[in-house]
C-alpha cells in the first residue's frame, strides 16, 4: 500500500480514522485553573463525544469496505460497486471521518494536556497509544502469515520498524495501512507538548499557538519545501486547530477569538479536502465526490463537536457510549486488514450476500475491538503510564 499524498490533489491509498485522545473525561481542576467556575462546566464525561468518535470510524470502515478499490475488491471478487451499486458513491465519503477525528483530536488533546506537567502528558499518550497498537501489529502479521490468507505480509525488518510507529517517516512498508495517521498525531502532540505543555497551558498561549500554527503552515505550503510541511502538516493542521478552538470555546465560553480560530480553521479545512477528495468526472477513478458534498460533510463535522463543546448534547449521556469510544481505537487498528480476510472469508467462501457480509464483518471487528481493549488495553494501559511517571502501586 502507498503512502498519503506528498503533491497536492493526490489522493492518499489509505484514509482512517485515529481516535488517539484519551476518553473525554474531567476537566482539569489544578489551582489556578482559568475560565468557568466548576459549578458552570458541563457533566464531567463527554458521553456525546465517545459516540461521534464511534461514528468517525464507521465512516471511515464504510469507505474502506465499500467506497474504494484496491484490496477489499480482491476480497469482495469484484469491485465494491459492483457489490454496492446504489451505496457505493455514498460510502466514498466516508474517508472524510479522518478529518472529523483530527477535529476530535485538537479537542481532546487540548483538554487533556491542560495543567499535566510534560511527563504526565507523554505517559498518558504513550500508554494510550502503544498497547493496542503493538497487539494489533502482532495480531495482523501472524494472521497474514497463514497460508489459506493470500496478502502480501511486511518484511521482518520493517515488521519490527513498525513498532516504533516510525514507519512512514523511514520508508518502510506498514502492517497496518491504516497508521499514517498516527504519523500526524504524532507530530500534533509533539507541538503541542513544545509550545503549550511544556511552558504551562493557558488561553492566551492556546491561541497564541493556534494563530501561528494557522500562518507557519499557510507558509510552509506556500514554500513548498517538504521539511517544512512535514513539521507543520499544512494539509492536516486546520482540523487540529479548529478543535483546539471548540475546546476554548467549552472551557471558557463564546467569545470572538476563540470563534474566530474555529471559523478559520474550517475555511482553510475545507479547501484541503476538497483539494484532496475532489477531481473531474472520469470513469478511471473509483468513485466521483461532488464539491458541496465534501463541504458540507466538514461542516457537520465542525459543528457536531461544536455542539458538544456548547454543552447542547449533554443529554446524550448514555454509559454504553462510553464502550463505544473506548472500543474506536482498537476497530480502527484492525478494521481495515482483517476485514479483508473476513470479507473473503463470509462473502466468497461461505457465500454470505454482499450487504450481510458488510454488516458482519462490522460486528467481528468491533468484537476484535472489544478483546484488544479488556485483553490488551485495560491491563496494561495504567501499568505502562505508572512505569514512565515512576508511580507505582502500593
Amino acid at each position: 500500500m502507498t503512502a498519503p499524498r506528498t503533491a497536492r490533489g493526490a489522493f492518499p491509498d489509505t484514509v482512517t480514522v485515529i481516535p488517539l485522545a484519551d476518553a473525554p473525561g474531567k476537566p482539569d481542576s489544578s489551582p489556578g485553573l482559568e475560565g468557568k467556575s466548576p459549578g458552570q462546566r458541563p457533566p464531567s464525561r463527554l458521553r456525546a463525544l465517545d459516540g461521534l468518535r464511534l461514528v468517525a470510524a464507521l465512516m471511515v470502515a464504510c469507505y474502506h469496505y465499500g467506497g474504494r478499490g484496491g484490496e477489499i475488491s480482491k476480497a469482495w471478487g469484484s469491485s465494491p460497486a459492483d457489490q454496492f451499486p446504489s451505496t457505493s458513491e455514498w460510502f466514498a465519503y466516508g474517508c472524510l471521518g479522518v478529518q472529523i477525528f483530527f477535529i476530535i483530536s485538537g479537542f481532546v488533546i487540548c483538554m487533556s494536556g491542560w495543567g499535566r506537567p510534560l511527563k504526565a502528558f507523554f505517559a498518558s499518550r504513550a500508554s494510550r497509544l502503544f498497547p493496542a497498537y503493538w497487539a494489533a501489529i502482532i495480531l495482523v502479521t501472524a494472521i497474514f502469515a497463514l497460508p489459506a490468507v493470500a496478502y502480501a505480509s511486511v518484511s521482518p525488518s520493517d515488521t519490527l520498524v513498525n513498532f516504533t510507529m516510525l514507519q512512514q517517516p523511514l520508508g518502510a512498508d506498514r502492517v497496518l495501512g491504516v497508521c499514517w495517521t498516527l504519523w500526524a498525531e504524532l507530530r500534533f502532540y509533539a507541538l503541542f507538548a513544545l509550545f503549550v505543555v511544556l511552558p504551562g497551558a493557558s488561553k492566551h498561549r492556546v491561541v497564541l499557538f493556534c494563530a501561528v500554527w494557522t500562518l507557519a503552515a499557510a507558509m510552509a505550503d506556500a514554500a513548498n519545501q517538504p521539511l517544512l510541511d512535514v513539521a507543520l502538516m499544512p494539509e492536516y493542521a486546520s482540523y487540529f486547530i479548529g478543535g483546539i478552538g471548540l475546546y476554548l470555546v467549552h472551557r471558557f465560553g463564546s467569545d470572538a477569538l476563540s470563534w474566530g480560530i474555529v471559523g478559520v480553521s474550517f475555511l482553510i479545512g475545507q479547501r484541503y479536502a476538497v483539494d484532496v477528495l475532489w477531481h473531474a468526472q472520469n470513469p478511471a477513478f473509483f468513485s466521483y465526490r461532488h464539491t458541496s458534498v465534501i463541504i458540507a460533510i466538514v461542516a457537520i463535522g465542525y459543528l457536531a463537536v461544536a455542539l458538544v463543546a456548547l454543552g447542547k448534547l449533554n443529554w446524550a449521556n448514555w454509559r454504553w457510549l462510553t464502550v463505544a469510544g473506548a472500543l474506536t481505537y482498537p476497530f480502527y487498528l484492525v478494521h481495515e486488514h482483517l476485514g479483508w480476510v473476513t470479507v473473503q472469508a463470509l462473502h466468497r467462501e461461505l457465500d454470505i450476500p454482499s450487504h450481510a457480509t458488510f454488516a458482519l464483518t462490522i460486528a467481528i471487528m468491533l468484537a476484535f475491538a472489544w478483546l484488544l481493549h479488556k485483553l490488551v488495553e485495560t491491563p496494561l494501559t495504567p501499568i505502562m503510564k505508572r512505569s514512565i511517571t515512576g508511580q507505582h502501586k502500593r
